[in-house]
């Protein structure tokens, strides 16, 4: 399997657990996937922080079809926070990329029906042990004693943003609270698209304890 280029694709496989055959946070990881294309942008230097909002910067070249999606939407508009970004459309990012990766031919997707009534789609990787790959990188980094500064800067965010994701494929609760300082200083180089991420995903966890 050949390892997507994109966040948002990275990411969206590390959330599937390989035990389980299963993607986890469903409810959530479309927020993720959002902040995934948008730490992308910003680091590809299309986007940057403009007072707490997200600002075009530059040309606007054809990137994958996500990223492109993501990009016409901010330059199409007024300015607006990251935080309005991310959670803009989140609930159709994760059929989005899940079908860029089919078509990638990374995942298989079948639809079938739960209980025999509700439509869903069953998602199956075509080569598991790279997604572990994928995961043990990342863990590996999050773990890692050296300047977060020399980790590759995508590389960095695709760890800060499964962390603030909480994606227990990839770390425990007691490894997100024991390394929080190391994943503060990976998502630096994106930090207002992962603290927009961490604020929209509390947001929603709140939304649904109050019954809204």
């Amino acid at each position: 399997m050949h390892r997507p280029d994109s966040l948002a694709a990275q990411l969206f496989l590390l959330a599937y657990d390989t035990d389980k055959n299963r993607l986890v946070s469903r409810s959530e990881l479309g927020y993720a996937l959002r902040a995934a294309a948008l730490a992308d942008l910003v680091l590809a230097g299309h986007l940057v922080d403009d007072g707490g909002k997200a600002a075009p910067a530059g040309a606007a070249p054809r990137l994958d079809p996500v990223l492109d999606l993501v990009l016409a939407e901010i330059t199409g508009t007024s300015p607006r926070s990251w935080r309005r970004w991310v959670s803009r459309h989140a609930g159709h990012m994760v059929p989005v990329v899940r079908d860029q990766l089919a078509g990638d031919e990374v995942i298989k997707v079948e639809p079938h029906r739960v209980l025999g009534l509700f439509p869903a789609h069953r998602i199956t990787l075509r080569r598991p042990q790279e997604v572990n790959r994928l995961a043990a990188d990342v863990r590996r980094i999050i773990r890692g004693a050296g300047p977060a500064s020399r980790v590759d800067a995508r590389l960095g965010a695709l760890c800060a943003l499964a962390g603030t994701a909480e994606l227990r494929t990839v770390l425990s609760r007691s490894e997100r609270r024991q390394y929080r300082a190391r994943l503060a200083d990976l998502s630096r180089p994106v930090e207002p698209v992962v603290t927009a991420l961490r604020k929209a995903i509390q947001a929603q966890r709140a939304a649904v304890a109050s019954g809204g």
